[in-house]
């Protein structure tokens, strides 16, 4: 069942500030989904990912330089949900009502200043990923793109520790030996025809 809206939400926006005698707190709603990814209700961000986890919709992006090399960012140590790991380029959650495309190319500038050349869909993936290190799910709905950069990143340190620039090769090296995001393989491989395709067969994805 979706959550009740309490005293303040809009059910509209995905952040709705409620005032208090100590100040502003703000409530950041996600769109709660079926199997087919119809909406079917909202839920507050942290209360969707708590065990056994809430489908939720979804989206995650992959940018690459012109020399078909993916842009990775790790993710800031403040962040409650997975900190400190590597992930793909950008990741979230859209407002309820806002379509994916828009929320990705929205987040991707948010986080990492950038506005890519090319933004493209290239599917979607349903799965449910516990993190260990937190106790949190993913149950998401996620919408897949990809894109071309053609600027460096200038990422807000409140969302990204860091960022690389990465080959198959070296994202395999990195991979062996860095933690990475529970989400980021089973994205990566839903996202790998669309990836080809973009980048070319000499790129290696």
């Amino acid at each position: 069942m979706p959550t009740t809206p309490s005293p303040g939400y809009r059910l509209g926006d995905s952040r709705t500030a409620n005032s208090s005698p100590q100040g502003t707190a703000e409530v950041i709603l996600l769109e709660l989904v079926d199997e087919d990814g119809n909406t079917i209700g909202t839920a507050e961000k942290l209360s969707a990912h708590l065990s056994p986890g809430r489908l939720h919709r979804a989206f995650s992006v992959f940018l690459f330089d012109d020399a078909g090399r993916l842009l990775l960012q790790r993710r800031a140590l403040g962040k409650y949900h997975s900190p400190g790991v590597w992930s793909n380029t950008c990741c979230g959650h859209p407002y309820p009502g806002e379509a994916p495309f828009t929320a990705a190319a929205r987040r991707t500038h948010e986080e990492l200043g950038l506005s890519p050349a090319l933004l493209a869909a290239a599917g979607t993936v349903r799965y449910n990923h516990p993190d260990p290190a937190s106790g949190l799910v993913e149950q998401e709905y996620n919408h897949l793109f990809v894109g071309l950069v053609e600027a460096a990143p200038h990422p807000d340190p409140q969302e990204i520790a860091a960022t690389a620039f990465v080959t198959p090769a070296e994202l395999a090296e990195r991979h062996a030996r860095d933690p990475f995001s529970a989400w980021f393989m089973t994205v990566l491989d839903a996202a790998r025809p669309a990836i080809r395709e973009l980048t070319g067969p000499g790129a290696g994805w």
